[in-house]
């Protein structure tokens, strides 16, 4: 009897980890979650250009420019694994009132970009629109920074370390896809079963860039540890900001130090009087 009751449990276990692997891409991304663009950046009282990416392996990709009067640099926006562009009119304008121009990109399979989300993928459509800023904009790489939210995180590290953008900021990143797997499923080899690296704290290592960490201790999705890790990771210069509150509404309830501490820290290493402030 104990053993046909073993058997059971082992079947089941078995199971659960044969889903986790099959299925764990739906746990990764969610392009669907908010599939409709909802607005524009000129409802927000900001001008734009619609831009249009081809990336390495055919995929088109759908963007926007936002342009800066000011000109003091250029973001690069990576967004998370959920929604589109069209939820990140917040950023867009904080960016353009701190006087930077931004280009934010849906991955593939999101918003109304063409394909479907891999981890491979979404490398090469950040690696897509860096060229379209470099090459296309002849923007200087100096005077770029990546900034990257949640997931969007590991991918401007990956990309910050093949590159030397001017500045790289994470928020509410996590160190690995296997390492947050771990917290969720602690039962589960899932260190094993993962087809996702996403590995952030690794790229960092190789970033030369000043960087950025920003991270709640109330993060309800991915701990604190992670932040505090990345920040570790990173080579100096480097800066970490405390936000309060989950995930989703960290930066809400620090709006004021955010805005701030953010602008300061692009206007040192990315604004177009870094240069000369360095050289001094």
């Amino acid at each position: 009897m104990i053993w046909h009751v073993l058997g059971i449990l082992a079947a089941a276990y078995a199971g659960l980890c044969l889903t986790l692997f099959v299925l764990q891409s739906g746990m990764v991304y969610y392009p669907e979650t908010g599939r409709e663009m909802i607005a524009t950046p000129r409802q927000s009282g900001l001008d734009y250009e619609d831009v249009k990416l081809v990336t390495a392996d055919g995929v088109a990709l759908h963007g926007w420019f936002v342009p800066s009067a000011q000109s003091l640099g250029t973001v690069l926006f990576l967004h998370g694994n959920a929604g589109n562009i069209s939820h990140r009119l917040d950023s867009l304008l904080m960016f353009h009132r701190l006087g930077y121009s931004t280009l934010i990109i849906d991955y593939r399979g999101y918003g109304n970009s063409g394909g479907k989300p891999s981890e491979q993928g979404t490398y090469q459509d950040a690696e897509a629109a860096w060229r379209h800023l470099t090459e296309t904009r002849k923007i200087p790489s100096d005077t770029i920074a990546l900034f990257g939210e949640s997931l969007g995180g590991a991918i401007a590290a990956w990309l910050a370390a093949r590159h030397r953008p001017g500045a790289l900021v994470i928020s509410s990143g996590f160190t690995s896809v296997p390492d947050l797997a771990a917290k969720f499923y602690p039962y589960l080899p899932v260190r094993w079963l993962s087809r996702f690296d996403y590995d952030t704290r690794t790229y960092l290592r190789a970033v030369d860039a000043p960087v950025f960490i920003a991270h709640s201790p109330e993060d309800e999705i991915i701990p604190y540890q992670h932040g505090r890790a990345l920040y570790d990771a990173a080579k100096p210069p480097k800066q970490f900001l405390e936000l309060s509150d989950g995930h989703n509404e960290g930066f809400i309830f620090v709006r004021d130090s955010w805005v701030r501490a953010l602008g300061e820290f692009l206007d040192e290493h990315v604004g177009t009087d870094s240069a000369a402030k360095h050289a001094r």
